[in-house]
């Protein structure tokens, strides 16, 4: 299915609804994707949750009362569900449908080192989370079925005490939207939002997709600088005191111990390349979940450059794959490479996800062919063609 983008956004450029929208004022753009249809069927959604390779979340709202289960859940657990009231959450779509991989790069006019993943919510009459808000910026596109969404722009964000997700103490209702197939919802960080599916004459379920973005809180940033920069920094030497002298107080700490340590500290060099370095290897980080499948034949080196340089080939990144990149630097998976050879090829690569090699891929060079055969080894790119894309050959 196409999108038009300046339909998704409403009639406005991506620069206008960044520019007036972003992380400033919620939109509700009806019929966003005119024609919409779900990326996959409910049965497909409860086959997913019951992978353990899969997150998975069941919420049911029992009166007053909220129980949440974590999958992966059993086939038949689907059959016990009452009639209404309960939601099924499936996380990280993108990674196990193509299709959900495609609507996420839909939103790349923002950058993927921001883009996080496509979550569905599959749901009963009555069924959703509770009003809640999220730390992130969200779009929701609606799918089957209808929900209604109360909004509130309020400030109280208290949440209650014992409840088994983050579900608001009170929410007041700025504004009510009922969102059918194609109606696409964006909330900025914290907005208050509460979504309920509602009955519907021809479909039993409802669904809606979430795309999420990172946002991690700065003390994560800083616990991952600490552990990059522990695991990457080699200093020589040991604390030494020569000219130590003798004690009547052992329990105070020599102040030739601290210039020791602050010696120590200040040897790792925090400058200024070595943060954006670790800000791509942050960045392209893959959530601790996703896992990568190498290919269950391996080509030898010579028959994968073969294989990519048939007229139906292309090379496309693994769906978990997060490549990016600066000035200096690729980014693959956490890890940071030199930019060698060409460094356009690496760049249009790594925004488009995918190219077609045909017989330039020799012309790229042994390191860069190099760096593609292992990386098509550990799982992280397959080659496609043109019969099947999305599907690894």
């Amino acid at each position: 299915m196409a999108y038009d983008l300046k339909t998704l956004l409403g009639g406005l450029s991506a620069q206008a609804f960044m520019r007036e929208h972003w992380q400033k004022q919620l939109r509700f753009i009806p019929q966003a994707v005119p024609g919409f249809t779900d990326l996959l069927t409910p049965e497909a959604m409860w086959r997913l949750a019951a992978s353990g390779d899969v997150e998975s979340r069941l919420v049911i709202r029992d009166g007053k009362r909220w129980v949440m289960e974590h999958g992966p859940f059993a086939r038949g657990q689907r059959a016990q569900l009452p009639a209404r009231n309960w939601t099924l959450l499936v996380q990280g779509l993108n990674l196990h449908v193509p299709a959900a991989d495609d609507w996420l790069r839909r939103f790349s006019f923002l950058p993927y080192a921001r883009l996080d993943d496509v979550m569905v919510s599959l749901a009963a009459p009555g069924g959703g989370v509770g009003p809640h808000f999220d730390s992130y910026d969200v779009f929701l596109m609606q799918g089957m079925g209808k929900r209604r969404w109360r909004m509130s722009m309020q400030t109280d964000l208290a949440l209650l005490p014992d409840a088994p997700l983050k579900i608001l103490k009170r929410m007041r209702t700025d504004q009510t939207v009922d969102a059918v197939a194609g109606d696409l919802l964006y909330l900025p960080p914290q907005v208050a939002h509460d979504g309920v599916a509602m009955q519907s004459e021809s479909e039993g379920f409802c669904t809606t997709y979430s795309v999420g973005f990172r946002a991690p809180t700065r003390q994560e940033i800083a616990d991952g600088f600490l552990d990059w920069i522990g695991a990457t920094s080699e200093i020589d030497g040991r604390l030494g005191d020569p000219d130590l002298k003798a004690s009547s107080h052992p329990a105070r700490i020599p102040a030739s111990y601290q210039r020791e340590i602050a010696g120590a500290i200040a040897e790792l060099a925090i400058g200024r390349d070595t943060i954006r370095e670790f800000a791509g290897c942050f960045a392209s980080e893959p959530k601790p979940h996703v896992a990568f499948d190498p290919p269950a034949t391996k080509l030898a080196r010579a028959a994968f450059v073969r294989e990519c340089s048939r007229e139906s080939s292309v090379v496309a990144f693994a769906a978990g794959t997060l490549c990016l990149y600066d000035d200096t630097f690729l980014f693959i998976n956490g890890d940071a490479f030199i930019i060698r050879g060409d460094d356009a090829f690496w760049r249009e690569f790594a925004d488009a996800r995918r190219f077609r090699p045909s017989t330039a891929l020799p012309s790229l060079g042994e390191e860069t062919v190099d760096a593609l055969y292992q990386w098509y080894c550990d799982g992280w790119l397959h080659v496609i063609h043109d019969h099947a894309v999305g599907q690894a050959s």
